[in-house]
């Protein structure tokens, strides 16, 4: 069995959830900083808005990586 598909999606995997930490940390810390939600309503808004920017680097890093991981891994070594 060739490993190089498999192992080269784990490590996009490991590499997809650190990039997920590192830019949604500083993003999310970004958007939280200049809030000026001046209501309740425009707060919990806000909140909602940052939740979807959450899910959606969470697709794009962790979800992508994988995949870019086996075939590469494939590509180059199996």
């Amino acid at each position: 069995m060739n490993w190089a598909g498999p192992l080269g999606a784990v490590i996009g995997f490991a590499l997809g959830l650190l990039e997920y930490r590192l830019v949604s940390a500083v993003v999310i810390g970004a958007l939280r900083r200049t809030d000026r939600s001046a209501t309740q309503a425009e707060k919990e808004d806000y909140e909602r808005r940052i939740g979807i920017l959450r899910w959606a680097l969470m697709v794009m890093t962790v979800g992508f990586m994988p995949i870019l991981g086996f075939v590469i891994g494939r590509a180059l070594f199996g």
